[in-house]
């Protein structure tokens, strides 16, 4: 089973709410807490930086798509609910 592991930032503690592109993810289920990591359980993707000729073909509106995963994390620090958007993490190497 592919997971991807994604470092907590600074100061973002249980509980915690946990959205990928949007969808809330269940504690137990979709996703774990490991010390200062978070475990989904399935793999994410970030798209990488556009090469031109995906570039070249948007300048003209020829869409492409290819899958790029956003998480955010929803916490409380000091009684006050915040959010970390866009969290970064690593896309797993085949091994």
């Amino acid at each position: 089973m592919s997971e991807t592991r994604i470092q907590l930032p600074a100061g973002v503690r249980p509980p915690l709410g946990v959205y990928v592109n949007g969808v809330e993810l269940k504690e137990g289920i979709d996703f774990r807490v490991a010390a200062d990591e978070l475990v989904v359980s399935r793999e994410l993707v970030k798209e990488g930086n556009l090469g031109f000729w995906r570039w070249f073909l948007g300048a003209f509106g020829i869409g492409t798509y290819r899958k790029n995963d956003v998480v955010d994390i929803r916490y409380q620090r000091d009684g006050t609910a915040k959010i970390a958007h866009d969290v970064e993490f690593a896309t797993p190497t085949p091994s």
